[in-house]
């Protein structure tokens, strides 16, 4: 799973992340558990660029389990959706 932040104005890709760079710290967890990190993570990662704001674009994928994690985690990160 992948997730970014991108600039439409300007076409570009300004904070990105995959649940591959997490490995060590998913270790033992779920999928949603994952997602949710993921989620956490990229509002960090965010907050460092002066990123509060963003749109959610699930890409057509459902609205529940590890797609609804990461929003979770990134809203209790700090993202406003």
């Amino acid at each position: 799973m992948y997730v970014q932040i991108i600039d439409d104005a300007l076409g570009k890709t300004v904070v990105a992340l995959s649940i591959k760079k997490l490995e060590k710290e998913i270790k033992g967890k779920t999928k949603v558990e994952a997602g949710y990190l993921l989620g956490e993570k990229i509002a960090e990662m965010a907050k460092k660029k002066k990123i509060t704001k963003v749109i959610f674009d699930k890409s057509g994928y459902k609205y529940h389990g590890r797609v609804k994690a990461v929003a979770e985690g990134a809203r209790k990160g700090g993202l406003i959706f």
